[in-house]
C-alpha cells in the first residue's frame, strides 16, 4: 500500500513541477511579447515614414499608401521589388481618421472608446 501511495505522490509532484514550469514559460512569453511591442513603438515613433494602410492583392503582393513627410506614395510590394504607382494629395484620401491619431501624439483610442462607436453605429432595437 505505501508503495502505491508513494508512486501517487511522486505522479503528483511531477504534475506540479510541469505546471509551475508551464506557468513559467507563459509568463515570460507574455513579458517578451509586451516588451519587443513597446520597443517596436519606440523605433517606430515620431518618424518621418508612415504606413497609412496596405491592402494584399495577390499572394505575396501588396498595394500600401505610405506617407513621407507631407507626402502620400502608393506603392506595390512584391516579393522582391517595391514600385511606386502614384502621388496622392490630401484632398484625395477618403478616410482620415489617420491624421487624428498623428496629432494625439500616436495614442490609439481605448477600448471602451471603440466600444461606444461601434454601439452608435448597431442598429437600435426597435421594440
Amino acid at each position: 500500500m505505501s508503495i502505491l501511495l508513494a508512486g501517487s505522490l511522486e505522479s503528483f509532484l511531477q504534475l506540479v513541477g510541469v505546471l509551475i514550469i508551464f506557468a513559467f514559460v507563459l509568463l515570460i512569453t507574455y513579458l517578451t511579447a509586451r516588451w519587443m511591442g513597446g520597443y517596436q513603438k519606440g523605433r517606430s515613433h515620431n518618424r518621418n515614414l508612415r504606413v497609412v494602410e496596405t491592402i494584399a492583392v495577390g499572394n505575396n503582393k501588396m498595394i500600401s499608401i505610405v506617407e513621407a513627410g507631407t507626402r502620400y506614395l502608393v506603392v506595390s510590394i512584391g516579393k522582391d521589388e517595391v514600385h511606386l504607382l502614384a502621388e496622392l494629395q490630401q484632398e484625395e484620401l477618403k478616410d482620415l481618421s489617420f491624421l487624428e491619431e498623428s496629432a494625439r501624439g500616436g495614442q490609439t483610442e481605448s477600448f471602451s472608446e471603440l466600444l461606444e462607436k461601434l454601439k452608435d453605429k448597431l442598429p437600435k432595437k426597435q421594440e
